[in-house]
């Protein structure tokens, strides 16, 4: 007597659907293609036959892992990258996730995170997340990018030292990332005293031409003209968060993982002096971006 195949029920796959969701975002960097590989993989999912799953879990993780290296190679085959466009326009050209949504996990996550995973090649990504971020054995992992498991652990290994940073950041940076952190706060909270009172009175923002755009650079001096300034940008707070900018601690603009923004900070006595905006994409991949305390 045949046995019949036994498939995956739709009640099963949304208990895994957040575990499934995470894993896409971290490996894709948007929350619109993260969906669309939970939702290829459930389509995969339900016409296999489940009957030797042991583990269904670990199993439809892997699943998820293949259809989003896929999406990641086919992306670096096309070398997509969206020209001049605004921080939502961005989000929407992803895929088409909620901003709010976007943003919030990009909280979560880390924007420097994200950042350092948009450098790496698929099969470092997919390495590094699955072993690092949701503890996948190596020997899982081989499979999927067709290596042996020692050659996978390389590939997480390599990954981890660039999410590390190989600059060692200078030596107040617990007490500097404090303040940036304070002064990113402040900006999203449109709180205009506790910004003012983070800046030092002679405190001088520059910012290359790109970042308006200009002509040419801009300069402002002085808190309160630094502080107004800080407020009529808040909006692109919303995918900022702080990075390690070859080990001084600043903060990166990164809608969907990809790098538009930097800002470096110049503290001393706990109260920012200096703050230069960089959006030259030359000197933004100079940069050596690690996420802090990694």
């Amino acid at each position: 007597m045949t046995a019949h195949p036994r498939t995956l029920t739709a009640d099963r796959f949304e208990a895994d659907r957040p575990l499934l969701r995470a894993v896409a975002h971290r490996l894709l960097g948007s929350l619109g293609e993260a969906d669309d590989a939970v939702q290829e993989t459930w389509l995969r999912a339900s016409r296999a036959d489940i009957g030797e799953v042991e583990n269904l879990t670990a199993w439809l993780t892997t699943v998820v892992g293949r259809v989003s290296l896929n999406m990641l190679r086919s992306r670096r085959t096309r070398r997509e990258e969206p020209l001049e466009l605004q921080p939502g326009e961005e989000v929407a050209a992803g895929g088409g996730g909620d901003p709010a949504e976007e943003a919030l996990l990009a909280d979560e996550v880390g924007v420097a995170l994200l950042v350092v995973l948009d450098t790496l090649g698929p099969d470092e990504r997919l390495a590094f997340v699955l072993h690092d971020l949701f503890a996948v054995p190596f020997d899982a992992i081989a499979p999927l990018i067709e290596r042996t498991p020692a050659t996978t652990r390389q590939l997480a290994s390599r990954a981890r030292r660039r999410v590390r940073g190989g600059t060692p950041p200078v030596a107040d940076a617990a007490r500097q990332r404090q303040v940036v952190e304070a002064f990113l706060a402040a900006t999203r909270g449109g709180d205009f005293d506790a910004l003012l009172a983070l800046l030092h009175p002679d405190v001088v923002l520059t910012a290359d031409r790109f970042v308006v755009p200009t002509p040419g650079p801009v300069s402002l001096s002085g808190g309160r003209s630094v502080a107004e300034s800080a407020m009529t940008a808040a909006g692109r707070a919303r995918y900022t968060g702080p990075a390690l900018l070859d080990g001084r601690v600043g903060l990166v603009m990164a809608p969907l993982g990809r790098l538009r923004l930097a800002l470096l900070f110049t503290v001393a006595d706990e109260r920012i002096t200096g703050i230069e905006i960089v959006a030259d994409r030359e000197r933004l991949a100079a940069l050596e971006v690690a996420v802090p305390g990694a």
